[in-house]
């Protein structure tokens, strides 16, 4: 692969994956953790979808057609489950379970950071396709070296966030996850929506 193939690469994962837009999301996500708790979290996260993608990048076509789920499939399941992550951040569900929990009980490095914010549709159907492209073993395994980096810089952001939580403080907290809920609710809708005209049942949509 030359050099402009893996800028493409890596500008692709970047966009789809959207690390500086991910920071804010996982602030909310981890409204009142710790610092060594929102680390793990962060560690979890990105270790958790890296693992995702390069399972896909490696076996994406195979497990899709053995399993006979399709792309659109995938997307709506994907945004009905991010859907319920943003009816929890838009009424505050997640706070008034903390009151009667310990800090760590309630954990969303899995779900819904590692998948589907982190590895969503998007992001996998990329990996998929890069794959493909990448031709012989030496262009796959850069491409992987691009998702590492991409992941990395989600990494970063991530650590980022107890200086986010700081600029906000509780209000600018408050008002941000109920902002991004709604964000959030947007996105999981569109994602539906992706995977019904995926489907061809929304084909006249513009």
């Amino acid at each position: 692969m030359d050099s402009a193939a893996l800028i493409s690469a890596f500008v692709t994962l970047f966009v789809v994956m959207d690390p500086i837009g991910l920071a804010p999301l996982f602030v909310a996500l981890t409204k009142g953790a710790d610092a060594a708790h929102r680390r793990s979290i962060a560690l979890r996260a990105c270790a958790v979808g890296l693992g995702i993608l390069a399972m896909f990048g490696l076996f994406g076509d195979a497990v899709l057609n053995f399993t006979g789920i399709s792309m659109p499939a995938f997307r709506i399941a994907g945004g009905i489950l991010l859907f319920l992550t943003a009816l929890e951040m838009l009424f505050e569900r997640r706070s008034a379970r903390r009151k009667g929990q310990k800090s760590n009980a309630d954990d969303p490095s899995v779900f819904p950071l590692a998948t589907p914010l982190i590895a969503g549709p998007g992001a996998i159907t990329s990996m998929i396709l890069l794959t493909d492209q990448a031709g012989d073993a030496l262009g796959q395994a850069l491409i992987y070296l691009v998702l590492v980096s991409v992941v990395a810089l989600v990494l970063l952001f991530f650590l980022a966030g107890g200086l986010i939580e700081r600029a906000l403080g509780a209000t600018g907290i408050n008002v941000v996850t109920r902002l991004l809920g709604m964000l959030l609710a947007a996105l999981s809708v569109q994602f539906v929506l992706d995977g019904f005209k995926g489907l061809g049942l929304l084909a006249n949509m513009g």
